[in-house]
């Protein structure tokens, strides 16, 4: 894992709304699940994470992130502006304060995917969020997967396979895991754990 450089306000929030946080390694298909699951289910409200790595194709400036520069980024840090940040991969993530206190202050299901670190503090800060790892089905398809995503080096490749093998023993800590082998079958189980923060059963 790469070094943390998360900072938080003390204490914890108790706000009115519940969160759903997805964990898992880089290219495991947490923003597969968390998609899906906000076209499914429009009560859940995403929010959108502020980063330093570069755009990939595809992607554009909001989707499915905010792309700052590192002097942006740090000048957003001091402002107070993220709720928690860390350096994951050499790049910058952060999460604006404003789109999860909003959220959760009006009594709305907050669900995003986030790191191993960021989940931590998301879980002290607001213990009612519901925490999900996502695991692949063996580290050869994680490989796989990270291969053919579109923007990944093959040095990038190396310090992300790391990072996920500590990632993985990580896994315990959090409330429920799945196995994202079949979407299908995967995505199925994540929909029944959904209805049930949601109170649909």
């Amino acid at each position: 894992m790469s070094k943390a450089q998360s900072k938080n306000p003390p204490g914890a929030v108790s706000p009115k709304g519940k969160m759903m946080i997805l964990v898992g390694p880089s290219a495991v298909g947490k923003s597969t699940f968390l998609a899906q699951a906000v076209k499914d289910f429009p009560e859940l409200v995403d929010t959108i994470t502020c980063t330093t790595r570069p755009m990939r194709p595809g992607e554009k400036e909001g989707n499915p992130y905010y792309f700052l520069s590192r002097q942006e980024f740090e000048e957003k840090v001091a402002q107070g502006y993220f709720v928690e940040f860390a350096e994951v991969h050499g790049n910058l993530y952060g999460t604006p304060r404003n789109q999860i206190e909003d959220n959760l202050a009006q009594g709305k299901t907050v669900i995003m995917d986030v790191d191993v670190q960021g989940a931590r503090t998301f879980k002290r800060k607001y213990p009612q969020s519901l925490t999900i790892f996502i695991h692949p089905p063996s580290f050869e398809v994680l490989r796989e997967r990270l291969l053919k995503r579109d923007g990944t080096g093959a040095k990038d490749i190396e310090l992300r396979l790391k990072n996920a093998q500590e990632e993985l023993a990580t896994a315990q800590e959090f409330d429920r895991q799945l196995v994202n082998g079949d979407f299908a079958e995967s995505y199925a189980v994540f929909k029944k754990i959904i209805e049930e923060v949601l109170g649909n059963r």
